[in-house]
């Protein structure tokens, strides 16, 4: 593992100093900006003895490899991974456990937008496989808005066990295929629950479709085939939202 990480833009530096300011080793931050919401990072990192340095615009861009970083870059331990064991303890804690499961998706922005969309809906936790998946890397927290630091992230060996062993613990897996006939509207998503969202143009691996309770799909009305995988998730994850509130 990397000995540290570099974390940026507003948000996704802010939501560390709140929630594990202890990860933080050194804030960067643009010279010659001066607005409130920089202050409070500035005052927060001060807070906990971290380290503040005043760059050129330059100097930050290098560390992030010319992302949108705001004018903030945080250089922080890595957060620690969560796995089996502990999506196991997250499920027996809810009383009546949401789960978010995307396998295979690959790019860094569309977890971000899902994690952030999880952590609005209330989700537990958001579940990926570790192989030929995207993890939480510095755009996804950036994307996130705070959400990485809020929604517990999973990274699991194997996923089709994975999910057998939430069947064990009372967990319906509910997943999208466009493939299926029945849609999203069709079925009933109060209980306790996974859905299952596939990668992006792929849709999910033969092993996960087999593994799930129930397959749904989305109604397309219009002449495009399929959804961004992140647009997709908030279509169902606030179904499942909208069911659970009726």
């Amino acid at each position: 593992m990397a000995q540290h990480e570099w974390l940026y833009g507003m948000h996704a530096v802010q939501a560390v100093l709140e929630r594990e300011p202890e990860r933080v080793l050194e804030l960067l931050v643009l010279k010659g900006r001066n607005d409130d919401r920089l202050g409070d990072v500035i005052n927060q990192a001060r807070r906990f003895g971290v380290s503040v340095q005043f760059c050129h615009r330059k100097a930050l861009d290098d560390k992030v490899d010319g992302e949108q970083h705001q004018g903030v870059v945080a250089k922080a331990k890595p957060a620690r991974v969560l796995d089996e064991s502990d999506l196991a303890a997250i499920v027996e804690a809810a009383q009546r456990p949401f789960l978010l499961i995307l396998d295979g998706v690959t790019d860094p922005h569309n977890l971000g937008a899902c994690l952030r969309t999880a952590d609005a809906a209330g989700v537990n936790a958001v579940v990926v496989p570790k192989d030929k998946s995207v993890g939480l890397t510095s755009t996804a927290r950036k994307v996130a808005c705070g959400a990485a630091e809020t929604v517990p992230f999973v990274q699991v060996t194997n996923l089709a066990r994975t999910l057998k062993s939430l069947q064990d613990q009372g967990v319906w897996i509910i997943g999208t295929a466009g493939e299926t006939s029945q849609t999203l509207y069709d079925v009933k998503l109060d209980g306790p629950m996974a859905l299952v969202m596939g990668a992006e143009g792929k849709g999910m691996r033969r092993l996960t479709r087999e593994t799930c309770d129930e397959l749904v799909n989305l109604p397309m009305a219009g002449s495009v085939s399929s959804l961004n995988v992140s647009v997709a998730t908030g279509i169902c994850l606030y179904e499942i939202v909208r069911q659970r509130l009726a």
